[in-house]
């Protein structure tokens, strides 16, 4: 026998549920120092001539994606475009470095293709524990680029290995893509902001 849905409630819980895990992002001030330390680190490295290199899998290729385009077009503000480009976007690129080495391998080696000093690398991962974005940030390290990463609460691996790891309050994956989404924003107004003086 078929269930119904009491839609209306739904709607509301899951608006009450994202609402309570940004609030929780507003109430944690070391969380907000360290999305401000984020956008820093990636205002200096595109002020030095670098490039700001995102990655993640899912919804977060596809967050990778918007704030890449963000970046490159404009959020808010008129102005030059910015160095910024999403890692997962080239299938010819993914599937080949897939097919030929693993999928492990696909952000790495376009780390280590197109990966400067200068430059950020951002990795986003709902659990923290994404093998191919961990092995991107590993690869990024050792050539002396800047590492970012957003996860859910725990932050998994990448919060041990990466230089900034912004840990969204959340351990269910839609509230932890929703607050992704909401800090790269911010980020991606902060670097207007700051470039555009």
């Amino acid at each position: 026998m078929r269930t119904t849905v009491d839609t209306g409630r739904l709607v509301t819980e899951r608006i009450r549920e994202s609402a309570a895990v940004k609030q929780a992002m507003l109430e944690d001030g070391e969380l907000l120092d360290l999305v401000r330390e984020v956008a820093e680190v990636c205002v200096d490295s595109l002020k030095r001539g670098g490039k700001l290199l995102l990655f993640g899998n899912g919804g977060s290729a596809a967050d990778a994606q918007h704030l890449a385009a963000e970046l490159v077009g404009r959020y808010l503000r008129e102005r030059s475009a910015l160095p910024a480009m999403a890692l997962n976007t080239n299938c010819s690129c993914v599937t080949a470095i897939g097919n030929d080495y693993s999928y492990e391998e696909i952000f790495s080696r376009q780390i280590e293709a197109f990966g400067g000093k200068d430059d950020v690398a951002i990795g986003i991962s709902t659990s923290g524990n994404s093998r191919n974005v961990i092995r991107a940030v590993k690869i990024a390290k050792d050539k002396g680029m800047a590492t970012a990463v957003m996860t859910g609460k725990a932050g998994g691996m990448l919060k041990t290995i990466a230089d900034y790891c912004v840990c969204v309050p959340s351990d269910e994956t839609p509230r932890i893509q929703e607050a992704h989404i909401l800090i790269g924003h911010v980020l991606c107004e902060i670097i207007e902001e700051q470039l555009c003086q």
